[in-house]
């Protein structure tokens, strides 16, 4: 079954080439059935690249799809049009009495500050807080992840000395887990962050488990079953080249950057980067929505009761 998205929505012609299966809302009007409804909070300052990401996922289960895009009320992007914004986004303040079977938060460029410095952190508070009452099941990604795992948890992030930048091998620690269904004992993983969530951190929290972990980079996908939530700090849904545009943009800027490790062949900028994730990126998403789809209510207004 396909993902629903607005026809002129960008992802919707960009999936569709690549074969993912995807539905514009007449169409998807007409079938008697009840879709999952899927939340997109996208903090990222490029909205259509995460846009497209997260869709490409999410939209590749049997599972039919119904994606809402979210903004935080306030906050104004700078590097997405207006246009597209009004068009296809929808604040917090006018959702929160909906219900939605699942929530993605995104990751954002903003670790750097203190939480309670960031413009939208009060805001987003109320969100994390309003996903017990109207949301079935919550994704965390990166400093969405991390931002989660400080408001209910109390678990800190810490600045690394240097970026922890490039692919790194990640283990299966919960083989039998509903979400590793079909994972292997290891699996490549993208990863780009300044900042950390310790293991010994999460072993305080008898609420929380690590699921994948590497020797390298720490901690990387969370679980709270009693609540769930997931949280991954790293980033399986990204493109082939995102690190190597990180990368470019960095370098651009004059400023302080590594080579990404294990990414370029021969560790050669001029080569084109091997994506060795994307199986387990559609496994670990396509996990999730089944286990939504497993656990969540048929009646929404049942959703957090």
């Amino acid at each position: 079954m396909p993902i629903t998205l607005p026809s002129d929505l960008p992802a919707y012609d960009v999936l569709a080439r690549e074969g993912v299966m995807v539905m514009p809302e007449v169409q998807a009007a007409r079938q008697d059935i009840r879709p999952l409804r899927i939340a997109l909070l996208n903090l990222m300052p490029k909205k259509i690249q995460t846009e497209i990401q997260f869709s490409r996922l999410i939209g590749a289960t049997p599972l039919q799809i119904d994606l809402h895009l979210i903004r935080m009320s306030e906050h104004k992007t700078r590097n997405t049009a207006a246009e597209h914004m009004e068009t296809f986004y929808r604040p917090f303040q006018a959702v929160r009495d909906e219900k939605f079977d699942g929530l993605i938060v995104t990751g954002a460029p903003i670790e750097h500050l203190p939480y309670e410095e960031v413009t939208y952190w009060d805001e987003l508070t109320q969100v994390f807080d309003w996903t017990r009452t109207n949301v079935h099941s919550t994704f965390g990604v990166c400093w969405g992840g991390m931002a989660l795992l400080r408001h209910f948890w109390g678990v800190e992030k810490h600045m690394l000395a240097r970026k922890a930048f490039g692919c790194y091998s990640h283990q299966n620690l919960a083989p039998t887990s509903h979400y590793l269904r079909g994972f292997s004992d290891e699996c490549t993983i993208p990863v780009s962050r300044w900042t950390e969530i310790r293991q010994s951190d999460i072993d305080d929290v008898p609420e929380l488990s690590t699921l994948l972990g590497s020797e390298k980079v720490g901690p990387c996908l969370i679980e709270a079953p009693a609540h769930r939530t997931l949280v991954i700090l790293n980033h399986l849904e990204y493109d082939s080249g995102t690190l190597k545009e990180e990368y470019d943009r960095d370098v651009a800027s004059g400023g302080p950057i590594t080579l990404p490790v294990n990414y370029f062949p021969g560790d050669d900028p001029a080569m084109t980067p091997r994506n060795r994730w994307r199986s387990h990126a559609h496994l670990l998403y396509g996990n999730w929505i089944n286990e939504i789809y497993q656990s969540t209510p048929y009646d929404l207004r049942q959703i957090g009761s």
